[in-house]
């Protein structure tokens, strides 16, 4: 347990760093839930497992999918006709 944390702690801060740095917002959107999942996952390895399925439902899943839609919403929409 004590290489696990220390790893998943690393893999925490690059997820939260992929999260900032991509720029496509499709991108970004799955690189949220990545980050959600690896959280999930840091939470289980602390022994909070109620917190880490809380995560994973609205970190990993829950979020990101009202993100995706919202954005294929917007990206769908036909354009306004000047008059």
């Amino acid at each position: 347990m004590t290489l696990i944390l220390p790893l998943l702690f690393l893999l925490t801060a690059v997820s939260g760093t992929a999260v900032v740095l991509v720029r496509d917002p499709a991108r970004q959107i799955f690189a949220i839930a990545v980050n959600g999942l690896v959280l999930a996952i840091l939470f289980d390895a602390l022994q909070a497992p109620d917190v880490a399925l809380s995560e994973l439902a609205v970190g990993a899943a829950a979020v990101p999918l009202l993100f995706l839609v919202a954005l294929m919403a917007v990206r769908t929409r036909p354009p306004e006709e000047k008059s």
